[in-house]
């Protein structure tokens, strides 16, 4: 029997070991989309404990909670720290096959050096050297990411910010990593919500110019992505929780536009119709500035309307969708691609089921000068974790080119997070090693060495031009 989390965890033959100890654990790591706060990054407080850095806003640890009948008192509610921290471990003791159980004993080990079980009757002495090692060593984003060896972070941002906040963090130099920012401009595509007159209004301003038609929209948006560019951003990203597409025109979408801004409802297909047009002029210019676009497909958001009256959104009550998405995304990478527009594209999943619809479409859509032009990206999410992300990748392995792929991502709200990066180059070096082991492919560690270390880090540097 093995030990618990030693030094060849999930690594099961001697290829994986190899690949592991001698490729995968020494590469840098690219964080090319997570949800940090770069106002956290910049001011960079020491933390006062470890609830702060272990439970703040990580809504994977909250719906753990919750399944095994926390209160919420001790999840987003007015116990203390100490009491909510006790409370997480008192039921991670019996989180067997749950991802939470790793990721938790890696953070404990990477960053406080304790490798006690996590169990109620360990909770106050895991309390007490933790805060012991934030206290003496002033523990701040700075130093977590510093000491994780992050070479690049992709933040999360909307088109109307400022990005003073980064502007600041590169004076500053306190990161060893780039921190960068990333566009993401949901809330004006998102023509169906509430929010979207109002933050049309934000957005005009941000620019500097009126926006009455939607012509004047898209400038706005446009000199928004060139000045994105200009402080250094090459990552797009979209929530999309089904994909829309309809064929439309210029004039029809102008019309909804008009419409949405007079406060009037829109039927289903003229929010497609808004939404797909206007994916495949934000695709032009991604293409032109050689961008990559990133398209989260599958979640469905907000499912407890007392919860998120109470909490808001992104605090652990979304689940996975079923949309039917093959032909709708078809359609839209096409409409791209016959004007020679199609920027480099990431096509995440949340439900598995779509694993090999993505993995087949990838192939219809690359392009010699960019290899892997079309990505299908890492297990996301709920995929988040080893049966996910092998699934993943041997899907792609199976239908494209494993080879070729930009790796794993945090999408993440906690600085802690980056063990889950050694977690999947240790499932990645598992899964070509048990292939190598079982004859299906040579020992030659030179070439499986170049593609473990593209993988954990440099096909996602060439890819972003970063």
């Amino acid at each position: 029997m093995k030990n618990f989390m030693d030094e060849d965890f999930m690594l099961s033959n001697d290829t994986a070991k190899t690949l592991y100890k001698n490729y995968a654990a020494k590469m840098p790591i690219c964080d090319y989309h997570c949800h940090l706060i770069p106002q956290m990054i910049y001011e960079d407080k020491p933390f006062d404990n470890i609830t702060q850095i272990f439970l703040g806003g990580d809504h994977y640890k909250w719906r753990y909670m919750r399944s095994c009948g926390i209160d919420e008192e001790y999840i987003t509610g007015n116990k203390s720290d100490e009491e909510k921290f006790r409370a997480f471990c008192g039921c991670l003791q019996y989180a067997i096959g749950n991802p939470l159980y790793h990721w938790t004993h890696l953070e404990l080990k990477r960053y406080f050096g304790i490798d006690t079980v996590v169990t109620a009757q360990t909770a106050g002495e895991i309390w007490e050297k933790a805060n012991k090692v934030i206290k003496e060593t002033k523990m701040s984003p700075a130093k977590l990411i510093n000491q994780s060896n992050v070479a690049f972070i992709c933040t999360t941002d909307d088109p109307a910010d400022n990005l003073e906040i980064h502007k600041k963090i590169a004076e500053k130099g306190h990161i060893n990593a780039k921190v960068l920012p990333a566009l993401r401009p949901d809330f004006m595509l998102n023509i169906d919500k509430e929010t979207f007159v109002p933050y049309i209004s934000k957005l005009a301003a941000a620019a500097d110019m009126k926006i009455d038609s939607y012509v004047e929209l898209i400038e706005a948006v446009y000199k928004r992505i060139d000045f994105f560019h200009s402080v250094g951003c090459r990552i797009s990203d979209h929530a999309l929780d089904n994909v829309p597409y309809e064929d439309t025109t210029a004039d029809e979408v102008n019309e909804i536009f008009k419409t949405a801004m007079d406060g009037e409802k829109l039927t289903q297909q003229q929010v497609d119709a808004y939404k797909s047009y206007t994916l495949i002029q934000l695709g032009k210019k991604y293409k032109e500035l050689d961008w990559a676009m990133q398209l989260h497909i599958g979640a469905l958001r907000n499912n407890n309307s007392r919860m998120f009256a109470k909490l808001g959104a992104d605090t652990g009550f979304d689940s996975i969708s079923d949309y039917c998405i093959a032909y709708p995304l078809s359609k839209l990478l096409n409409a791209l691609e016959t004007e020679d527009k199609l920027p480099k594209t990431i096509l995440y999943t949340l439900n598995p089921k779509d694993n090999y619809v993505l993995g087949t479409m990838l192939g219809n859509f690359q392009g010699s000068s960019v290899p892997g032009k079309i990505q299908f990206g890492s297990g996301w999410w709920f995929n988040d974790q080893s049966d996910g992300m092998v699934e993943q990748m041997k899907a792609l392995a199976n239908l494209g080119a494993l080879c070729k792929f930009v790796g794993m991502l945090t999408d993440s709200r906690s600085f802690l997070s980056y063990t889950r990066h050694e977690y999947f180059r240790r499932i990645l070096c598992n899964l070509l090693g048990t292939w190598v082991e079982n004859g299906e492919f040579p020992a030659d560690m030179d070439t499986l060495g170049k593609i473990v270390e593209d993988i954990c880090f440099n096909n996602a540097v060439h890819y972003f031009a970063l």
